[in-house]
């Protein structure tokens, strides 16, 4: 990943400027990281398993309440 920053008048970064593959591989990489957080919730909470069907139904709903 190769960034290129803006500053401030203080020299201060402000801002990052990415390419648009670099960018939309991050926004990849980080739903991924919150399936596996939710996995690992509800891995945690020790609850009988349940369908895969009914378990992507509650994470979709789960992630459409964090946007």
């Amino acid at each position: 990943m190769k960034p290129r920053y803006i500053t401030d008048k203080k020299g201060r970064k402000v801002s990052v400027v990415l390419p648009v593959r670099e960018y939309e591989k991050m926004l990849e990489d980080l739903e991924e990281l919150e399936d596996i957080k939710l996995y690992d919730e509800v891995k945690a909470k020790k609850e009988p398993a349940i369908p895969i069907e009914k378990a992507f139904k509650i994470i979709e709903s789960r992630r459409k309440r964090k946007k």
